[in-house]
C-alpha cells in the first residue's frame, strides 16, 4: 500500500481539517500544491494525479512534492500524538523537556520539581530509558544549589542501568522467539517450543527472577498462544498458563500493567476457548472487559479482539444466532482505525459459522475475503491462510459450485502441498482427499470405510481443536443429513480438554 495513502487513514475528518489549516500556515507561496495533492490522495483521484503537472518531465517536482508532504504529515502526528496523548509516559516526557529548558535558563528550583515529579511517574511505569536521561540530565546540573546528594544519584543512576539491561536482554529474548515463530508460520520449520523457551533463556542469559514481571508474562504467553495456534493443540502450552495463573494470583495489579494484564485475560480466554472450557474462557472475558472499560484507549484497542473470543463462546455453546449477530453488528461498526487483521478475523469467523449452520450468506460474506493468499500468509499466518481456503472449497462444494470446488483443490494442492508436507501435516491433505472423493461420488459419504476414516480423525488429539472439529463435522454431516453446526455441537459438549 502507498505509504502516504497509509499515513492519510491515520487521521478521522477534524484531523484532516486541522492538517490542511498547518499546512496554510507553512505555504510560503501561492502556488505549492500539497493542499491539491493531499485532496487527490483522499479521493482516490488518479486521473487528477496524473495532471498534477503538466509534463511527464515534471516527475522529479511531484515526488519532491510527495515526499514534502509526507514530512509535514509526519510533524504534524508526532505534534498530535505528543499533545494529545494523556498516558503518564508522555507526562513523564513532557517535566523532562520542559525540566531541561529551565535548567538551561536558569529556573533553578522548579526545573528540579519538575525532573522529581517526572521521576517518580516513570520509575512507576518502569520507563527505564526515561529514567536514564532524566538521570544523567540531574548529574550535569548536580553543582547547583537545591540539587541533590551526587551519591545517592550515581546509586540510582547504576541501579537503573542494570535495569534497562535486564529490560533490553528479555526484548531481545522475545524479538529472536518472534523470529522462530516467523520460521515456523511461513517456512513450516520444526521446533519444539518449551526446548527453544529454554534455549534462548540461556542464550541471553535471563534469570527466573527476571521472567516475573507482567511484560514478561505477557511475552511468554503472546509465544505460547502462537505456538498452539500454529501445533492447533492448545495442551501443549499448559504449563505457561498455569505459571500465568499463578503470577497474576501473587502480584499486586497496578494501572501502569493495564496493557499487559488485558492481554493476558485475552490468551487465558482464548486458552480456554480453544480447549472447549467455554465457562473459564466466559469469565476471563469478563475480566478483560472490566479492564477494557477502564481506559477507552484500550477499549478501542481491544474491542474486536473481545467480540470475536464472545462470539466463538456463544457459538460452539449453542447460540448461532447470538453469534452472528454480534459479528454482524460488529463488522458494520468497524472503525477505519481498525487493525485489518482484527478485520479478517471476524469476517472469516462470520463466513464460517453461515456455512456451518448451511445457510447460503456465507457465499456472500466469502467474496467480502478479498486480499491475496500472499498477503493472509504474511499478516494473518500460514494456518489462517490454509484453513481460510479450506472453507472456501466446503462452501463451494455445499452450494453445488462443485467445478469451482475441484478448482480450488488443484489450486489448494499446488501452493501448500509441498509446505504441508514439510511440516508434517499430512492430516489436511487427508481431509482434502476426503473431500475430493465425496465431490467426485457423492454416494461414497455412505461407504462404511469411508466413514470409518472420517471417525478416525476425531479419536487423535491433534484433532480435537474446535476449528479442526468444524471441519470434520462437514464430512460427517454430509452423510447424518444435517448441518455441520448440529454435528459439531456435541464434540464441544464432550469436553476432553485434558487430554
Amino acid at each position: 500500500m502507498d505509504s502516504l495513502f497509509e499515513l492519510t487513514r491515520l487521521l478521522n475528518d477534524a484531523d484532516k481539517k486541522l492538517f490542511k489549516q498547518f499546512l496554510q500556515q507553512k505555504n510560503k507561496r501561492s502556488d505549492v500544491k500539497n493542499l491539491q495533492l493531499l485532496d487527490l490522495i483522499e479521493t482516490d483521484d488518479i486521473y487528477g494525479l496524473n495532471n498534477l503537472y503538466e509534463s511527464d518531465k515534471n516527475n522529479d517536482a511531484y515526488y519532491a512534492l510527495r515526499k514534502r508532504l509526507q514530512d509535514n504529515l509526519l510533524l504534524f502526528l508526532s505534534q498530535k500524538t505528543f499533545e494529545s496523548s494523556h498516558s503518564d509516559t508522555y507526562d513523564a516526557l513532557r517535566l523532562v523537556v520542559v525540566g531541561r529548558f529551565l535548567l538551561e535558563n536558569d529556573v533553578i528550583k522548579i526545573a528540579f520539581k519538575c525532573l522529581d515529579k517526572a521521576e517518580r511517574l516513570a520509575e512507576h511505569l518502569e520507563q527505564f530509558n526515561l529514567l536514564n536521561e532524566l538521570l544523567l540530565l540531574k548529574l550535569q546540573y548536580a553543582h547547583l544549589p537545591g540539587a541533590e546528594n551526587l551519591e545517592a544519584l550515581t546509586a540510582r543512576l547504576l541501579r537503573n542501568q542494570a535495569d534497562m539491561q535486564r529490560d533490553a536482554k528479555l526484548n531481545m529474548a522475545y524479538a529472536f522467539l518472534r523470529q522462530e515463530l516467523q520460521e515456523i508460520h511461513l517456512k513450516g520449520k520444526i521446533v519444539n517450543l518449551t526446548a527453544l523457551m529454554i534455549t534462548t533463556i540461556r542464550k541471553y542469559k535471563i534469570s527466573a527472577q527476571d521472567l516475573m514481571t507482567y511484560k514478561s508474562i505477557y511475552q511468554i504467553l503472546f509465544i505460547a498462544n502462537e505456538y498452539a495456534a500454529i501445533q492447533q493443540n492448545y495442551g501443549l502450552i499448559e504449563r505457561y498458563v498455569n505459571r500465568t495463573n499463578l503470577f497474576i494470583q501473587s502480584h499486586t495489579y497496578k494501572q501502569s500493567y493495564l496493557f499487559y494484564h488485558i492481554s493476558i485475560m485475552y490468551f487465558l480466554a482464548n486458552f480456554h476457548l480453544r480447549r472447549k472450557d467455554f465457562v473459564k474462557s466466559a469469565s476471563y472475558l469478563k475480566e478483560m472487559m472490566d479492564l477494557m472499560l477502564t481506559d477507552s484507549r484500550y477499549y478501542t484497542l481491544f474491542y474486536l479482539r473481545y467480540q470475536l473470543l464472545s462470539a466463538l463462546n456463544l457459538f460452539y455453546t449453542d447460540f448461532a444466532d447470538d453469534a452472528i449477530t454480534l459479528l454482524k453488528k460488529s463488522l458494520y461498526n468497524t472503525k477505519h482505525k481498525s487493525k485489518p487483521e482484527d478485520i479478517e478475523d471476524l469476517q472469516i469467523c462470520l463466513t464460517m459459522f453461515l456455512a456451518l449452520c448451511n445457510n447460503r450468506e456465507s457465499l456472500k460474506q466469502l467474496t467480502l475475503l478479498t486480499r491475496t493468499d500472499a498477503w493472509y500468509e504474511k499478516k494473518m499466518g500460514m494456518l489462517w491462510t490454509i484453513r481460510k481456503n479450506l472453507m472456501e472449497i466446503l462452501i463451494q462444494a455445499q452450494f453445488s459450485n462443485i467445478e469451482l470446488a475441484m478448482s480450488r483443490i488443484s489450486s489448494f494442492r499446488r501452493r501448500y502441498k509441498k509446505y504441508l508436507l514439510k511440516t508434517s501435516e499430512e492430516r489436511v491433505l487427508l481431509f482434502l482427499s476426503l473431500v475430493e472423493k465425496y465431490l467426485l461420488k457423492p454416494d461414497i459419504a455412505f461407504d462404511p470405510a469411508y466413514k470409518k476414516t472420517v471417525l478416525n480423525m476425531l479419536s487423535k488429539a491433534e484433532n480435537n481443536d474446535i476449528f479442526t472439529l468444524s471441519f470434520i463435522a462437514w464430512l460427517i454431516a454430509r452423510w447424518e443429513k444435517k448441518t455441520a453446526y448440529q454435528v459439531v455441537l456435541p464434540f464441544m459438549q464432550n469436553n476432553n480438554h485434558a487430554q
